[in-house]
């Protein structure tokens, strides 16, 4: 047992190490792209500006100039030079949210119980695994359905929760991969137990699981994948983390054919 929590620990830590690590070098370049964005919109509005005003004074322009007009379409540049610079700052802050996320996976700062919004734990571990639920040639796009209650504040190890999250739906990717249905779904819920637990609810309709799996599932080095895709530590861990560390409980609901279901109960 002792070794199995070393083993993930040691993983998840070496990956919160480099999640934190990208999340800084993307945030130091498009910092200084959003920076940059806010100039270079009032630059080609002052631009704009000058070319209507001298369009107003000089009724008509030498050939080449009426030339040069109609090459670069300018009606044309004008009015879509701004929308390309409102996409660009779009795009930055997409990538803004995404850091956001990657640290608020990472946590390496809050290994204390801290209050936290599970949600944000959620929502990062599912940007993290973005490249998964997306469509490929091999497989169709995995539909996220989140469906959050109103939560107070978890005082909680923040990191250890995310991976628990991300073991849970990284077998839920990998269940609905084996299955290669064409509407591939994992559906997240959160609610209140009560006024002093929450329960967050993480289900597929993947292949399902047999009863006797069921039974083992949380056993350390039991896995039903084949070797060198699973160690087994993943679930163990998670039932460790919630149950041990958090004094909640975790359970697996699952039918063959149809799905899978766990579901976490935490102490606010």
């Amino acid at each position: 047992h002792t070794q199995s929590q070393l083993i993930q620990a040691e993983k998840m830590s070496s990956l919160g190490q480099l999640v934190a690590g990208i999340a800084h070098e993307i945030n130091n370049p498009i910092s200084f792209i959003s920076g940059n964005l806010i100039p270079a919109n009032e630059y080609v509005e002052s631009l704009i500006e000058l070319i209507n005003l001298y369009q107003n004074f000089i009724q008509q322009s030498p050939p080449e100039i009426e030339l040069k007009i109609a090459e670069i379409e300018l009606d044309y540049l004008i009015e879509d030079l701004p929308k390309l610079i409102d996409s660009m700052k779009i795009g930055a802050e997409r990538i803004r949210d995404i850091v956001v996320s990657l640290r608020n996976f990472s946590r390496l700062d809050e290994a204390e119980m801290k209050y936290v919004d599970i949600h944000s734990g959620i929502d990062s571990t599912l940007v993290i695994l973005q490249h998964q639920l997306t469509s490929n040639n091999k497989y169709p796009e995995i539909e996220v359905i989140k469906e959050y209650s109103q939560l107070p504040q978890i005082n909680c190890y923040a990191s250890e929760l995310n991976q628990v999250f991300i073991n849970i739906i990284s077998n839920a990717i990998d269940a609905l991969r084996e299955k290669q249905q064409n509407k591939p779904r994992i559906t997240i819920r959160t609610s209140k137990l009560d006024l002093q637990n929450i329960i967050i609810s993480i289900a597929d309709n993947g292949i399902g699981i047999n009863k006797s799996v069921v039974d083992k599932i949380f056993d350390p080095f039991f896995t039903t994948k084949p070797v060198g895709s699973g160690t087994g530590l993943g679930l163990s861990t998670s039932y460790s983390i919630v149950v041990e560390k958090h004094g909640g409980k975790l359970s697996c609901n699952s039918v063959v054919g149809k799905g899978t279901e766990f579901v976490i109960e935490i102490p606010v």
